[in-house]
């Protein structure tokens, strides 16, 4: 029977289809998904010295046939839509061997396909036989719902101030899981054989979800998902069958310390900022008319009058409008963005553009 509310932070043990099936309809925000890749692997792997490759062999990642997985994965897919809110987005990753498959999954079963990521690894495990190319990356397919959402969730701002201001492309160049982050079992062995890197959860979620949102991972593992949900104040469900690898996530997140929500709230996207006119600048004080605003060079200069207007004359011409069409005549430029254009004297000869008034009156709103 299907549960009336939604539990989070909670790691439930069992299939994960059946588990979805209990979820209520639309309930999470993002799902993240890192299921098994089929690798169709015919025997033990070896290095030239003859030692044994730790691949993954294990029976979750055997499926009798192509058919086989097919379905498993519209199962898993279709569960997972119905769980998501409408304007939710789902991320899943695989390798060549999986993640054709599930793309054309994803697409018949009614998602919209956003951004595929191609995950490069810094590290990546050699091609020891010398017969392919060194499998380096992995991919990511990040998709809406369906199609006619388009408020989902991205913070494009986030992103960019992750990527020091440039605009962030869908090839991420991140290291394998490695070092003090792997999770070992008692042996010294390690817990789970497809760990992924907190940095690559990390990316994901601040990228299509925000504080307080539930992030579903159907394939749990050693719950990477979870940690990095707990650490960035977002909540999520955890879905494994295996027991082993549920207790592991559980004493992994339990260890972790989550950060204040006012810490990982993701920088807000310009367009969803108070529209704030210039006129504004002068009805409240912060430039009286008569004020002189002038080019990053100090060479061109204009007068603000009273009515939210800028002057100017000379050399330029007898130009009156509002600051960006006056910016673009005294250029000569078909537009221009009058905000970083125009500077104000702050004193001290500093100039500062008036976008820094701007946001002075938006922090007023607030």
């Amino acid at each position: 029977m299907r549960r009336e509310r939604t539990v989070t932070d909670r790691v439930f043990v069992g299939d994960c289809v059946t588990l979805m099936k209990d979820l209520p309809e639309g309930s999470v925000d993002m799902v993240f998904a890192d299921p098994p890749y089929n690798l169709q692997l015919g025997g033990e792997l070896h290095r030239p010295d003859n030692s044994k490759v730790d691949a993954v062999d294990d029976d979750w990642d055997r499926f009798a046939d192509f058919a086989t997985y097919d379905a498993f994965t519209t199962d898993w897919l279709t569960q997972a839509r119905r769980v998501l809110k409408p304007e939710g987005t789902l991320w899943v990753i695989g390798s060549y061997h999986n993640i054709f498959r599930i793309g054309t999954a994803l697409q018949d079963i009614g998602f919209w396909l956003l951004n595929d990521i191609v995950w490069r690894k810094t590290n990546p495990m050699p091609n020891f036989r010398g017969k392919r190319f060194t499998n380096a990356h992995e991919t990511l397919i990040w998709a809406a719902r369906d199609k006619r959402r388009k408020n989902y969730t991205f913070n494009y701002e986030a992103m960019k101030e992750l990527n020091e201001g440039i605009q962030m492309r869908s090839d991420w160049t991140l290291p394998l899981c490695t070092g003090h982050e792997r999770i070992k079992d008692r042996d010294g062995r390690k817990a789970h054989p497809t760990q992924k890197p907190e940095a690559l959860l990390f990316r994901c979620m601040m990228a299509a979800t925000n504080p307080g949102d539930i992030v579903l991972d159907p394939f749990f593992g050693s719950g990477t998902t979870g940690a990095v949900a707990r650490r960035l104040n977002r909540r999520f469900i955890g879905l494994e069958r295996d027991e082993t690898y549920a207790e592991v996530a559980r004493k992994r997140i339990a260890a972790i310390e989550p950060l204040s929500a006012d810490d990982v709230a993701a920088k807000p996207a310009k367009r969803n900022e108070p529209r704030i006119p210039f006129g504004a600048l002068v009805e409240t004080g912060l430039l009286s008319p008569g004020t002189m605003l002038a080019d990053p060079s100090g060479r061109i200069q204009a007068r603000v009058k009273a009515d939210g207007t800028l002057a100017t004359s000379g050399a330029f011409g007898d130009v009156r409008g509002s600051i960006h069409q006056v910016g673009a005549a005294v250029q000569g430029a078909p537009s221009c963005n009058g905000w970083t254009f125009w500077h104000h004297d702050c004193g001290g000869g500093r100039r500062l553009p008036i976008d820094h008034l701007r946001q002075q009156m938006r922090a007023r709103l607030q």
